[in-house]
């Protein structure tokens, strides 16, 4: 259940259409939906202002289509993450619409085109190599209705490339900046910089670093202030972070993002 539909349920009480124990009963039967091998939380998109995600991951494809499916009976919207082929095929056999997106490793779906963009969030690339994490990070960010500018391919070996952003990353709300090897370049960002910048480390570089352990040390040690890290190829994290501050910047009650 998300915020409208309890407010178009309540209206109806409201007007007479609906009885109050009618009501009750639909509000009650709505906070879980219980498949053959999972338990949904269909009330965190009321209560956070976005739904259950589903990680795709170590699920069958199965049991990925059946919440899938699931989610889209109680929501406007559904994403899964760390999505494969076989996911893929699954989920839209059972929920047509639904969206595959291969460098994201997403599957999302939408009961209505996306209402008007709020707020800017600029997602940050060191490298292509980078791209999954970044690319999770803004597909989650186009669910909750947020603007969404990516800058691919600016790591800090080629600073120029960097620079030459600048002035579009200065006008965004919060910057997404994903990076392997070293970690560096959210550190450069944050201090170009005054609003807030969520770094996540990628699981990208040579044997000692160690599948992006030294990225996420080298972020947690940044010197940059105003830097905040999520753990490695978390873009989904990121995202929500990022879309959390730009509804509070703007003035909206999380809760109200659809």
């Amino acid at each position: 259940m998300d915020r409208d539909r309890l407010e178009r349920l309540l209206r109806r009480v409201a007007a007479g259409e609906l009885a109050p124990a009618a009501a009750a009963e639909e509000i009650a039967t709505l906070p879980l939906a219980a498949g053959r091998e999972l338990l949904l939380d269909t009330h965190r998109q009321l209560r956070t202002g976005f739904p259950e995600a589903i990680f795709a991951a170590g699920k069958t494809p199965d049991q990925v289509a059946e919440a899938f499916a699931r989610l889209a009976e109680a929501h406007d919207r559904v994403l899964a993450t760390r999505a494969g082929e076989e996911h893929a095929a699954a989920v839209t056999a059972a929920v047509p619409g639904a969206e595959f997106d291969p460098v994201a490793r997403t599957l999302s779906w939408r009961a209505a085109p996306p209402g008007p963009a709020r707020g800017r969030v600029a997602v940050v690339a060191a490298g292509t190599s980078d791209l999954p994490a970044a690319a999770e990070a803004a597909r989650t960010l186009e669910l909750m209705d947020v603007a969404v500018e990516r800058h691919e391919d600016v790591g800090v070996a080629g600073l120029h490339r960097l620079l030459g952003r600048l002035e579009q990353l200065r006008r965004a709300e919060v910057l997404i900046v994903c990076a392997g090897m070293e970690g560096a370049l959210p550190s450069v960002v944050g201090g170009l910089v005054r609003t807030p910048v969520v770094a996540v480390p990628t699981g990208i570089g040579y044997g000692a670093s160690f599948g992006g352990l030294a990225a996420l040390l080298a972020m947690l040690n940044s010197c940059a202030p105003g830097v905040a890290v999520v753990n490695i190829d978390n873009g989904f994290g990121a995202a929500m972070v990022a879309g959390r501050i730009v509804q509070a910047v703007g003035g909206q009650d999380p809760g109200a993002i659809p």
